[in-house]
C-alpha cells in the first residue's frame, strides 16, 4: 500500500507505526485509518514482528481522533458512519502481539480511544489526554466508553466523557490510563526498554495472554457494532451539526437549541 497518512517501519522485531499528520495533530481521516488497518495486519502476518509501537509524528500530538474538517454528517470513506473505525479497533485487539501507544502529546478524543485499546501506553510527560465528543457533537459508543470503564473505574470514565476536561500525563498513569510516564526525551529510549522485554518473551504465551484478556471485554465490540448504527443517525441530527459546525466557525455551540 502506497502510505500517504502514516509512516510504517520494521526493525529488530518491532513495528512501528507513526499517524503522519502533524499539521492536523494527527487527526484521522478515511484514509488513515484505511492505512492503520493495513500496516496492523501486515504487523500481524509477519513472523519477524513481536511486538507493535503505535505513536504521532511531531513533539504536539499522539493523535486527536476523527478530523474534524473532513467531517460534516460523514466522513466520506466506507463504514457505517463513512469511517472504518470499527475495523481498526479491532485491529489493535487482534493482532496476537502487544501494542504500546507511545503518547508524545495529545492524546484527546479518538486519540485517547486508541489509547485505552493499546495493550499498554507510555507518555511523555507532556502529553495530556481527555474526551471531546460531548463538545463536538460526537461520542465513541463502545470501546472508547465500555472499556475506558474497565480501564479507570465507571465514576472516573463518566467525568472524562461527561466533562471533557484535559488530563495531565500524571493523572493518566494514577487512573491506570498508561503504565509510565517519562522525561519527553527519554520517552524513545524507555519504548525501545519495554520493546526489548518483550521480545525475550515467548510470542505464543503472549498470544494466548493477550486473547485471554479479550475474551472477558469481548462483548464490547458486539455493543459497538449495534452503537455505530445509532450513532450514524445521530450524526445526521442538527445536534451534532451544530458541534462540527461550531469547532471549524471557532465559537462556542449551542447544542440544546436543536436538542429533542
Amino acid at each position: 500500500m502506497d502510505f500517504q497518512d502514516i509512516l510504517y517501519v520494521k526493525q529488530d522485531g518491532i513495528a512501528t507505526i507513526t499517524i503522519n499528520r502533524p499539521a492536523s495533530y494527527n487527526a484521522f481521516r478515511a484514509q488513515t485509518c484505511e492505512e492503520l488497518i493495513h500496516a496492523f495486519k501486515d504487523a500481524d502476518f509477519d513472523k519477524s514482528v513481536g511486538v507493535v509501537v503505535l505513536t504521532g509524528a511531531g513533539d504536539k500530538a499522539f493523535c486527536t481522533g476523527g478530523d474534524q474538517a473532513s467531517h460534516d454528517g460523514g466522513y466520506g470513506g466506507r463504514g457505517i458512519i463513512g469511517l472504518p473505525i470499527e475495523e481498526l479497533q479491532s485491529a489493535i485487539r487482534d493482532i496476537p502481539k502487544p501494542v504500546i501507544a507511545r503518547v508524545n502529546g495529545y492524546a484527546i478524543g479518538g486519540g485517547n480511544v486508541l489509547v485505552t485499546l493499546c495493550d499498554l501506553a507510555i507518555a511523555s510527560e507532556k502529553a495530556q489526554f481527555g474526551q471531546v465528543g460531548p463538545k463536538v457533537g460526537s461520542v465513541d459508543p463502545g470501546f472508547g466508553t465500555a472499556y475506558l470503564a474497565r480501564v479507570v473505574g465507571e465514576k472516573k470514565a463518566r467525568e472524562i466523557w461527561y466533562l471533557c476536561r484535559r488530563y495531565t500525563a500524571e493523572q493518566a498513569l494514577a487512573m491506570g490510563m498508561v503504565n509510565a510516564v517519562v522525561p519527553h526525551d527519554q520517552l524513545d529510549a524507555e519504548v525501545r526498554a519495554w520493546c526489548e522485554e518483550i521480545l525475550e518473551k515467548s510470542p505464543t504465551a503472549i498470544a494466548f495472554a493477550k486473547r485471554s484478556f479479550n475474551v472477558d471485554s469481548e462483548m464490547i465490540r458486539g455493543l459497538s457494532a449495534m452503537a455505530m448504527q445509532g450513532l450514524k443517525l445521530y450524526y445526521e441530527t442538527a445536534e451534532s451539526a451544530e458541534g462540527g459546525n461550531a469547532f471549524r466557525e471557532k465559537r462556542k455551540p449551542d447544542f440544546r437549541k436543536f436538542a429533542k
